[in-house]
């Protein structure tokens, strides 16, 4: 069974609920972000280096009352634009000052998966085909990790969210 994880009780992350990501569309527009860039070894991050920006992030966006107090609500988004850097993208609720503030508008369909950091090519291939069946190509994709790997090991579960920003529809 897994074990809820409760930021208000001291613990790391927020119990993760898979339903509310399944095959969802989202429509952003302006969607606020802060976001900051990590080095890769062929899109593997170093893990220090994530914590530390992470870190770094929330005590900004905490500090400056931009952090949604709906901590399920909150998203970390990473994307691998290059094979030596990743860049991360943590919702806030406006601009942070003295921050790297970035939005992003488009058209994003969810997946929930679960395995391995390793395993994202083959979500990805998932999504793809999933995609495929409803006439749709994604055109950029961001990861949402559930649970840091502490909570994940003692959830029981690896969950990830597949973000696919995709053309919006003609109809």
């Amino acid at each position: 069974m897994e074990k809820a994880n409760n930021q208000t009780n001291g613990e790391c992350c927020p119990t993760f609920h898979p339903e509310k990501w399944e095959g969802k569309t989202h429509n952003w527009t302006g969607k606020p972000f802060l976001k900051a860039t990590i080095p890769t070894l062929f899109h593997i991050p170093f893990p220090p280096m994530i914590g530390k920006r992470v870190t770094k992030m929330m005590k900004q966006a905490e500090a400056d009352k931009k952090l949604s107090s709906e901590k399920e609500e909150v998203l970390l988004l990473f994307t691998d634009p290059h094979p030596f850097k990743s860049d991360m993208y943590l919702s806030v609720t406006g601009e942070v000052k003295d921050a790297k503030n970035a939005t992003i508008s488009g058209t994003f369909i969810s997946k929930v998966f679960e395995g391995q950091y390793n395993a994202i090519p083959t979500f990805i291939k998932q999504m793809d085909t999933y995609l495929n069946e409803q006439n749709k190509t994604a055109k950029n994709y961001y990861v949402h990790y559930a649970y840091c790997p502490k909570c994940a090991k003692e959830a029981g579960h690896n969950y990830m969210v597949l973000f696919a920003e995709v053309e919006k529809s003609a109809n």
